[in-house]
């Protein structure tokens, strides 16, 4: 029988009488190349040494948050565009459209998108947290011709159009125009003759403009509990919502009525992560919503989703003898956010307690 034999890798010849020298040396314990606390002692320095490394990745990448959101915050913040944009908080003269909003402090955004992260995941956060960083946005560029500029969040690679197909929200949209009927009854006990001259009803607000007032459900995602129990069935439409924004300071519903004369000028909405439904309750002739340079009309009875971080203007052109426009208002999520994303902005622009 031959083979390699002499030191293991030798040239020579061997039998079975040389097995047993063979088997001795097999038995041998293997040494090892370095002591073992040597190797104990570099295996700990070699994993100590990637701990610091990761932790001191994850403290640049907070920092570098900080920074950016820091510098935007004492810049303004992401405040409006021309015309006077929406802020956030309470509607003001340049404020969005038709109902108040939630806070605007980008500091807090980034506390509290990181505070999200650590007791869930960042999985899925790509968005949301270049978001955060405030870009890229319309401000830098994107907004289609300028005429989308949200006044908080700019959530980036959404679809943008002024107006949003209906089968977008097919299921929301088919539960309000059949609750119709009884959203428009709810309108009728709560209505009163708008004149201006005699103090506010019981839950109305004050108005934005010249005759432009509101009754809302929900204000800056929290229940008005009065309001809802005046208008049951409209609150029971809410309920039987899949995307309403009810957790949300961007969140709001309710009833808008915009009297014979009055007009809102150029003005966006906080944020192109929400779509806002409006359900025509009662259309007089001569009333118009332009939203991105888009004409567009109510019908009663049936919903219009707008995407309001377009510049809109909305007006009344009738006659006094008209009456008021009055509309069903109901803030959803864009169709195209996705769970993950809508569960980490409900954290982060949760009403606070």
């Amino acid at each position: 029988m031959e083979g390699t034999g002499g030191e293991l890798g030798g040239q020579g010849n061997w039998g079975l009488e040389d097995a047993p020298g063979l088997l001795a040396r097999a038995s041998l314990p293997i040494m090892p190349a370095w002591p073992l606390p040597l190797a104990s002692s570099a295996l700990t320095l070699l994993l100590g040494a990637l701990t610091s490394l990761f932790l001191w990745y994850c403290y640049r990448l907070g920092s570098q948050d900080m920074q950016a959101l820091g510098a935007g915050t004492r810049a303004g913040g992401v405040s409006g565009g021309p015309r006077g944009c929406s802020e956030a908080g309470r509607p003001s003269p340049g404020s969005s459209g038709e109902t108040g909003e939630g806070p605007r402090t980008e500091g807090l955004v980034s506390r509290r998108l990181r505070a999200y992260a650590r007791r869930y995941s960042w999985a899925g956060m790509g968005r949301v947290r270049r978001a955060a960083q405030g870009g890229p946005g319309p401000g830098a560029g994107p907004g289609v011709l300028g005429i989308q500029r949200p006044g908080l969040l700019f959530l980036p690679d959404l679809p943008s159009a002024p107006f949003v197909p209906r089968d977008a929200q097919r299921h929301d949209v088919e539960l309000l125009e059949s609750s119709f009927p009884a959203i428009l009854r709810d309108f009728g006990s709560v209505s009163w003759d708008f004149s201006g001259t005699t103090p506010l009803p019981r839950g109305w607000s004050p108005p934005l403009a010249p005759g432009c007032y509101q009754l809302l459900l929900y204000q800056a995602g929290r229940c008005q509990p009065s309001n809802c129990r005046r208008c049951p069935g409209a609150y029971r439409a809410l309920r039987g919502l899949r995307s309403f924004m009810s957790a949300n300071t961007f969140g709001n519903a309710g009833f808008s009525v915009l009297l014979p004369g009055a007009r809102l000028e150029g003005r966006c909405g906080p944020t192109n992560a929400r779509v806002r439904c409006h359900l025509g309750l009662k259309i007089p002739p001569g009333c118009e919503l332009v939203v991105g340079g888009e004409p567009q009309c109510w019908a009663e009875g049936h919903c219009l989703l707008v995407d309001d971080s377009f510049l809109h203007t909305v007006a009344h052109n009738g006659s006094p003898e008209d009456g008021p426009r009055v509309v069903f208002i109901v803030d959803l999520w864009h169709p195209n956010v996705a769970g993950a994303e809508r569960q980490a902005l409900d954290f982060v622009f949760a009403p606070d307690p």
